[in-house]
């Protein structure tokens, strides 16, 4: 880490009653609005190891772990989705941060990231989506068809199964099977090493994480507000950095999507990367995002 910024601060916020896990560092020589980092799905402020360092050299930088993931609490009685995450999102800077931030997620944080921007007004300094996760009302619409019902049905018949559903969890906690899904959505696999695979693995053996993987995977379909709705209401800037070659998404039509429905000011950039482009390309992500602040 530069000797310009401090060594990151880990701290412990309540929400709701419910543990908040967190990291912050600030630099001795402050410069533009704080950033706050919010990681994907199974991943946790772990999955900012290459960006922190590097963006706290000039910002205020903070990471959370998301209520059901990482190092914050898993409590069996919340209903996780996007209203949670967007709430916790928004309490932070509010509470913790305290002034104009411009919000990072990656994912399913770029949906809470997003999200909490669109309800924060002046507070959003900005937002920046990594690959978000998230749906278009025209996509809802279109899962209303007959096809898609009969789809859902069968495999809501399946996964309602709770054997069924604790044998798919097992496996997708196993250490080989994380590195495996992390190979097929890192183009260059040179960050796909052991601390990795155990930041996401170590989580899912705390008691309430079963409970998170029901929630989140369940059949009735995404949870929030649809992206189109989410982009009228942002007033703040917005920056689209894609990894190009994501498998979990279509990138390209996903980008025109985006596109069509982002304010007409948005920038965009795009690398040559899979679904994490903050950890697999950390140097361009960092690169493009403060080039990206220093020009709004």
């Amino acid at each position: 880490m530069s000797s310009t910024s401090a060594a990151s601060e880990k701290a412990v916020w309540n929400f709701r009653g419910h543990d908040v896990y967190s990291l912050s560092s600030r630099p001795i020589d402050l410069q533009g609005p704080a950033i706050l980092l919010v990681h994907g799905f199974g991943a946790s402020t772990d999955h900012w190891r290459h960006n922190i360092p590097v963006l706290s050299r000039s910002h205020e930088v903070h990471a959370i772990d998301l209520l059901g993931f990482g190092r914050s609490a898993k409590p069996p009685e919340l209903n996780y989705g996007g209203s949670l995450w967007r709430e916790q999102v928004v309490a932070y800077v509010r509470e913790i941060i305290g002034r104009p931030t411009v919000l990072v997620g990656n994912s399913l944080g770029g949906y809470a990231a997003l999200a909490a921007g669109s309800t924060l007004g002046s507070d959003a300094a900005g937002v920046v989506l990594l690959n978000a996760a998230g749906y278009f009302s025209d996509e809802k619409r279109a899962a209303k068809s007959w096809v898609s019902k009969l789809r859902q049905s069968f495999a809501s018949g399946l996964l309602k199964d709770p054997l069924v559903q604790r044998l798919i969890f097992e496996n997708l906690r196993q250490p080989s099977t994380i590195r495996r899904t992390l190979n097929q959505v890192y183009i260059d696999r040179t960050n796909v090493d052991d601390y990795l695979v155990e930041a996401i693995r170590r989580p899912s053996l705390e008691p309430g994480a079963f409970k998170v993987f029901r929630s989140v995977f369940d059949t009735r379909g995404p949870q929030g507000q649809p992206l189109d709705e989410l982009f009228a209401e942002l007033k703040a800037p917005l920056l689209l950095l894609w990894g190009n070659r994501d498998p979990w998404m279509n990138a390209v039509g996903k980008r025109a999507t985006f596109l069509k429905y982002a304010p007409s000011a948005t920038t965009e950039v795009v690398l040559d990367a899979g679904h994490c482009p903050h950890d697999e390309v950390p140097d361009k992500v960092n690169a493009a995002l403060l080039e990206w602040l220093i020009a709004k």
